[in-house]
Order: C-alpha cells, then structure tokens, then sequence
C-alpha cells in the first residue's frame, strides 16, 4: 500500500519517483535528529546511576579551595618575619608554601564535610558533581606535600620544624578537631612560620594578634547556615575592637588597624541588628578578606610601613575577586 500511495502522488504531481533516492529516505526518517538519540540515552542513564561527568573544571577548582581568600594568607608570614626583623628573598618561599597549604585545607574542608554539604551547601563543588570526592582528597594531599617541601626548601629544618606542625593542625581541624582555638593556631603558626629564620619570639606578639582575629572569624562561621542570636556578633564585635587595639602604635599601623576594624565590624555590627545567616556569612566574608589590613598593620608596627601598605593593598582585591568566587 505505500508504495501504491507513493506512485499515486507522484502521478498526480507528475513527478517520477526514483528507485531509492537517499535525500528523499534522509527527510523520510529524520536522520540528523536521531543523532541526538544516544545524548539522551546517555544523559538518562547517568541521571538513573546518579553518575555525573567529571572532569577538571578550573572555576570548580578555585571554589574548592576558596582561591581569593588566599591572598590572606602571605601576609601572616611577611608579619612574622617583620616582628623577627627577618625579611630575606627566602620570605617569598616561605609565603608561597603557605598558600599551598591554605589550599590544601580548603580542599580538605569540603572533603570531609561532603555529606553535610549535599544538604546545607550543595552548590559547593562536591555535592553539585563538578569534583569527585576523590579528586578533592587527592588535590588536599598532593597540596600539602608541595607546601611542606616548599617550607623546607625556602627555609630549611627551622622552617619545617613548624611547617609540619602547621599541617598537621590544618588536618587536625579538618578531620574532625572543629574548634575555634585549633583554627587560630594554624593562623598563628602561619607568622610563626615567617619568623623561623629569626628570633620566634619577637613574633609572638603579631601571632597572638592574628589568633585572636580567627578565633572571631571561626567563632563566626559555626552559624553561617542557621545564623546566631545577637549575642554572638557582640562578643566577636568587642574581639575586633581589642584586636585592632592590639595592632595601632604608629600613624600608619594605627590608620591601618582602624581600616580593619571598620571594614571588619561594620558587617558585624548589621548581625547585631539582625542575626540572620546572611549577615553572619557576610561577617565572616569580611574577616576573611579584610585579614590583610590587620596583617599590614602589624607589619608597619614593626616598622616597615611602605611593606605594611603594600600588604593591606591585597585587601580590596581580594574582596573584588570575592564577587566572583566566594571566600568562605
């Protein structure tokens, strides 16, 4: 029967009909559409085993390990070294191995808070799919290593001596050692770290200046997903306010430590009035990301103004680069 309908139309239009005309059988059938056939096989069966693809996303990636925030970090080991009166090319070192290791425990971090995040941060990128859980531990690991080997190799056995408790204390809190004091000793360790090549206790100071900073930003960060009381933001607040204290002396670390407690507190200050978990989360972005100003402080305290600026300059870049990947 369709072959009798196919000559009837044909007779009808007058036209000849060939004895198989490819072009005519290709618009018969659809056949570039079936090409999508096998995409939509593969995309259901995926989304059946609850498979992803994975590969190596690079916004993924500076996510994972909270890229902008790092640019918080060299400013611990310049501080040490200032407090130390240590600055050598070997500082640079010595900075860049503790951003490794800063990576290595955001990618950590998220390694083991996995399965909390599918339900309180699922847009992190483990639970959304885009890194394997094994990729991040692995990234963690083989991050840490470069960081510890830097330290050595920039600064020798006095910096290992407290690379290596450094990284140990960035796995203690990720694996389970969730205090606050455990967060602020491996900020302290940080300008400890700088000051390895002098004299370590000329850098206690600056040390207990940044643990008491992260102790409020850690202290802050427990109520990021279901926010706080106002009481919370009120002491964190009064720590800001003495830490700042703590970093003045001179015009330039004065002018420095009041930038910081101004960028610092005034987000703290919106928690107060409301303690949602928006404005403890932006309270915490803050901290993170002002870091430097109070680095730059301390810096100049001990009597390197120009290097203390030029630390604090990392601030307003960080919290331009934060618009595009979060730092907490």
């Amino acid at each position: 029967m369709p072959g009798n309908l196919i000559a009837g139309a044909a007779a009808a239009n007058n036209v000849r009909p060939r004895r198989w005309d490819m072009r005519a059988l290709t618009k018969l059938v659809r056949a570039p559409a079936a090409l999508s056939t096998p995409g939509d096989v593969i995309a259901r069966t995926t989304a059946a085993n609850n498979v992803r693809p994975r590969r190596w996303d690079m916004r993924a990636l500076t996510e994972l390990v909270r890229a902008p925030a790092a640019l918080s970090v060299p400013g611990d080991v310049i501080a040490g070294a200032a407090a130390a009166n240590d600055i050598r090319p070997r500082t640079a070192g010595l900075a860049g191995a503790s951003v490794l290791l800063y990576w290595a425990g955001m990618a950590a971090n998220d390694w083991a808070d996995r399965d909390i995040d599918v339900k309180e941060r699922p847009e992190r990128p483990i639970p959304s799919g885009r890194i394997s859980a094994r990729a991040a531990l692995a990234l963690a690991a083989g991050l840490t290593g470069a960081a510890v080997v830097g330290a050595g190799l920039a600064g020798g056995r006095k910096a290992l001596n407290i690379a290596v408790p450094l990284a140990a204390t960035v796995w203690a809190y990720d694996l389970g050692a969730r205090h606050p004091g455990v967060m602020a000793a491996c900020r302290a360790l940080n300008v400890l770290l700088g000051a390895s090549g002098g004299d370590l206790k000329r850098a206690v100071w600056p040390a207990a200046t940044v643990f008491a900073h992260t102790y409020t930003v850690t202290l802050l960060s427990g109520s990021e997903v279901d926010g706080a009381t106002a009481r919370l933001p009120k002491r964190t607040l009064a720590g800001t306010a003495a830490v700042a204290a703590a970093a003045g002396g001179a015009p330039v670390s004065a002018g420095l430590a009041g930038w910081y407690a101004l960028q610092y507190g005034r987000p703290q200050l919106d928690a107060v009035r409301e303690p949602s978990a928006a404005n403890i989360r932006k309270s915490v972005g803050a901290g993170i990301l002002h870091l430097p100003a109070l680095q730059g402080a301390l810096i100049a305290r001990a009597g390197a103004p120009l290097l203390g600026l030029a630390v604090a300059a990392a601030a307003p870049l960080a919290r331009r680069l934060a618009r595009k990947v979060s730092p907490t």
